[in-house]
């Protein structure tokens, strides 16, 4: 029996991956296969728009924050019932950790995974000149398997056969299609409400036009000839999502159009160790549920909805009084920002949040931090000690300033050295880092023993 995966993979950004990525998703779909989306690195932003495509939940695949067994694991998991696996690359097809290897990068994804992979070429303005970029790709590492190309941007039908031949006589891979430079749909900007119009499926007749058109110019059949691949050979030793313990503890977790930032194994991994996850809107002014042992607030775009939050006087109340009561609670950078004093918009206007985290967050039209972070634990840290290493990434258009001084929740160490991050007050550890739970899975063991613990106290 034989798998059908596929990595698309671009020579750089911006070449167009995620709009082919979506296409190919809702093209699959109109032929009536069950389609399994993931996209390589840490993105939320990407895997939301596979999930509404293919109506299954997407899954981010990263060699740099976990471990290839890991990685397997989620894959494994993930791709359970699908015909079809797509993953997504990001950046260009080698571009990871490191520029001297292929560490977490797209590349490595597909080695990982023994995945075929369709490289995704910008032709606009060349011809023959295309193979050899193709040829430099299939040069540059022995590992990956790069199977075929499709050509985006291409002026017309006669400019993809150059292209075609030019890459089929010198490269020896199938070009199985294109898409035109003047297509006259474009994916919407990735700005920040771009995750609510999601939900809310005011994209769905662009995904499906963008099928349709796939349909067109793209060979689906070869395509699929093309993905097929033997099953993965690596015996994974365990699985992250086996379910090990009971139910024991009762989690509320915050989830709507602000707070939406979660890897779903994040929730998973919570759910096997032993947490029942009970979920509810902020944003909406529902109350903190009842008869719970900790809370989780994830990322996501607060400021966005700075006004309505701010009017959420119940929800605000409700998990004020909780953490003062001394509830287990993570807080990841939206739910960081959520929990301070206020928050100021780039226009000024300051709203007031739920004010457990004496300070104010001010928003800046320029992004204030990116990239990869290993994160170390600080005494008083419930969820990671000090001799603990769990990894995630930060991404935010903030900055925290504090009324007090702070007791900080943890280092991060990334690109440019080491900093104190976060905050600890009563129970909460929160701060930008967003974690990803399978790169320490123990945190989630120290996170639910330490709600039963304050249960039996309390």
């Amino acid at each position: 029996m034989t798998d059908r995966r596929i990595v698309i993979a671009g020579t750089g950004s911006g070449v167009g991956k995620t709009t082919l990525t979506i296409g190919l998703m809702s093209a699959l779909r109109k032929k009536g296969l069950t389609v399994q989306g993931f996209k390589c690195g840490p993105d939320y932003i990407d895997p939301s728009y596979h999930t509404a495509v293919t109506n299954r939940v997407s899954r981010n695949l990263d060699s740099w924050m976990l471990s290839k067994e890991i990685v397997l694991d989620i894959f494994t998991h993930g791709s359970k019932g699908a015909d079809i696996s797509i993953m997504e690359g990001v950046m260009g097809f080698y571009d990871g950790k490191d520029p001297r290897t292929n560490e977490g990068s797209t590349a490595e994804i597909s080695m990982i995974t023994e995945s075929p992979v369709l490289l995704v070429v910008n032709c606009a303005s060349m011809a023959r000149s295309a193979a050899a970029i193709v040829k430099g790709f299939q040069l540059l590492s022995k590992g990956p398997n790069i199977v075929g190309v499709i050509a985006n941007k291409v002026g017309s039908e006669g400019h993809f056969k150059l292209v075609k031949t030019a890459i089929e006589q010198e490269c020896n891979v199938p070009v199985i299609g294109y898409l035109k430079r003047e297509l006259d749909i474009e994916i919407p900007e990735r700005h920040l409400g771009l995750i609510p119009s999601i939900e809310r499926g005011e994209l769905d007749s662009f995904f499906d036009k963008l099928g349709d058109l796939i349909l067109e110019t793209v060979d689906i059949d070869q395509l699929l000839e093309l993905s097929q691949a033997g099953p993965i050979d690596t015996e994974i030793p365990f699985s992250l999502f086996e379910k090990k313990h009971e139910k024991s503890v009762k989690i509320a977790v915050a989830k709507d159009a602000a707070f939406n930032f979660y890897y779903p194994e994040n929730l998973e991994i919570l759910e096997a160790q032993g947490a029942e996850l009970v979920y509810f809107s902020p944003l909406a002014n529902e109350p903190l549920p009842e008869n719970i042992d900790g809370l989780y607030i994830g990322g996501g775009f607060p400021e966005e909805f700075a006004k309505e939050l701010a009017e959420s006087h119940i929800a605000k109340q409700t998990i004020k009084y909780a953490i003062e009561q001394g509830i287990p609670t993570l807080a990841e950078c939206g739910g960081f920002m959520f929990l301070t004093d206020s928050i100021e918009t780039t226009d000024g206007t300051r709203y007031e949040m739920v004010g457990i985290i004496s300070g104010e967050v001010k928003m800046h039209t320029k992004r204030v931090a990116l990239g990869y972070r290993e994160i170390s634990g600080r005494l008083g840290n419930f969820l990671i000690n000090e001799n603990q290493k769990a990894r995630g990434h930060e991404f935010h258009y903030s900055t925290f300033e504090p009324n007090i001084e702070i007791q900080h929740a943890y280092e991060t160490k990334g690109m440019r050295g080491a900093k104190l991050e976060g905050c600890l007050t009563h129970h909460v550890v929160a701060g930008y880092t967003h974690f990803h739970f399978a790169s320490c899975p123990e945190l989630v063991g120290n996170w639910i023993k330490f709600c039963k613990e304050i249960k039996a106290y309390g």
